[in-house]
């Protein structure tokens, strides 16, 4: 073992007897949880699921208890962790539960069921970021970070890895930070791993190890700040990874950082863009749907409407726990926006914006991300292959449109039509037409993978 990995397991070793000494088992975190009972979870005795948790994680408890089935299907809304009067984030606890009850299994499954979660999600993002992005642009962004020949940045913009499958919100990430004069250097893409697919899977050996890697490589660019794009990734490095490294630097998510300086990006909004919009919104990390919607509020012509739909889980994929509460959701909205006139549905996330894009293709609005909103203000325009693509709904019809594209990035036609399947037909929650209400769910299996 490792000294990154003996001290990140030390680390989670301590937080975990923290835990279990200032808890009070009050069952606050259950009772505001907004979706243990989607979840099929009994709340009427909070203090007794808390307990359960507790127990799980002295080793001594039951893995069927309710308490166990509350950690499995956690979405991260991140609600537990207001409610809390102990100083206890009970999001890390249940993180910390999920790797106790994954530990029941053989070291050497967890490893390898890590391993394969990290290999396709690798070759998806891979495939579709060299099918848009420039091969120059993508080899300067995948390499693991590292002291530079220059003076530091003021941040590195962390995109995580997925966020690249749909490359021009992140692009349009860094049109954004280009005009506040934001002095940034640029990391993403699986050299730069936060650790979480190892981490859920239960090896928190190997978690540990690619976690602080990516933290040390921050740290070698000399900046004071690292700003974040994916939730999942300010998630695990900021309540899994951080708290035992010692890092040189201040994380936070991107979306507040540009909000604090909406006065000096107003200047760059050259254009209105007279619409009626509603935003998608997750409440998982804090901050951000705030920030969004001063943004949002700052474009001259924009006119916001709040469809009051539930605010749950961190991100759409987060709620693979609870598949039929998902779909419910999804069609609850999308006949909401409908019902509202909106001209656009806006996302914040990558995830979602995969989730829910194509249903443009059956809708009287768009979906878009918010920062095609603010690019059209500032003038800039970055193409949506991605949903071009997943629109169509034909694979086949995708590769003759890419074949110039799959030539140029000297990809594997077959490698592609497998990861094209995956994304343009499987990774489609909510079937493309769908309004009407779901049937009563069955009750939902916890699941313990999905694509970010």
């Amino acid at each position: 073992m490792s000294e990154r990995e003996a001290e990140f397991l030390t680390s989670l070793d301590a937080r975990t007897r923290g835990i279990l000494e200032t808890c009070s088992r009050c069952g606050h975190c259950v009772e505001v949880c907004p979706t243990a009972g989607p979840a099929g979870i009994d709340r009427r005795e909070p203090a007794r699921i808390v307990e359960e948790v507790l127990a799980l994680l002295r080793d001594a408890g039951d893995p069927q208890s309710r308490g166990a089935r509350w950690a499995e299907t956690c979405t991260g809304s991140g609600r537990c962790i207001g409610a809390c009067n102990d100083g206890v984030n009970p999001r890390f606890m249940l993180a910390m539960t999920r790797l106790k009850l994954n530990g029941l299994r053989a070291e050497t499954e967890r490893h390898a069921t890590g391993q394969a979660a990290f290999g396709k999600m690798s070759q998806g993002v891979k495939v579709l970021s060299r099918l848009q992005l420039p091969a120059a642009f993508l080899a300067d962004v995948t390499r693991s970070g590292r002291a530079e020949a220059v003076a530091p940045p003021d941040v590195v913009l962390y995109l995580g890895c997925n966020v690249l499958k749909t490359p021009h919100i992140a692009l349009l990430c860094l049109d954004v930070l280009d005009r506040l004069g934001t002095r940034y250097k640029v990391l993403g893409g699986p050299a730069n791993c936060c650790g979480v697919l190892q981490f859920r899977a239960g090896d928190a050996k190997t978690a540990g190890r690619i976690g602080q890697n990516t933290v040390a490589g921050f740290a070698g660019t000399g900046a004071s700040r690292v700003l974040t794009w994916c939730p999942t990734c300010n998630i695990q490095l900021g309540e899994i990874v951080l708290p035992g490294a010692g890092a040189p630097f201040a994380l936070e998510h991107v979306v507040p950082f540009i909000a604090q300086r909406i006065d000096a990006l107003r200047r760059h909004f050259v254009r209105a863009v007279p619409k009626r919009v509603a935003l998608h919104e997750h409440p998982g990390v804090a901050g951000v749907t705030e920030g969004v919607l001063a943004i949002l509020a700052a474009i001259p012509g924009l006119e916001l409407v709040d469809l009051g739909q539930p605010r749950v889980g961190y991100m759409c994929n987060s709620l693979a726990p609870v598949p039929a509460y998902k779909r419910e959701l999804h069609a609850q909205e999308l006949r909401a926006a409908e019902a509202a006139g909106v001209d656009c549905l806006v996302g914040i996330y990558h995830a979602c914006h995969r989730e829910l894009c194509a249903h443009e293709a059956t809708s009287p609005f768009r979906v878009v991300n918010f920062l095609e909103l603010v690019g059209e203000a500032m003038g800039v325009e970055r193409p949506d292959l991605f949903k071009q693509w997943k629109m169509m709904q034909d694979v086949d019809r995708v590769l003759a449109e890419a074949s110039a594209q799959i030539a140029s990035a000297g990809l594997d036609v077959d490698t592609v039509r497998e990861v094209m399947v995956a994304h343009i037909l499987g990774e489609q929650p909510l079937p493309l037409g769908h309004r009407a209400p779901a049937e009563s769910p069955a009750p939902p299996s916890p699941g313990r993978f999905f694509p970010e």
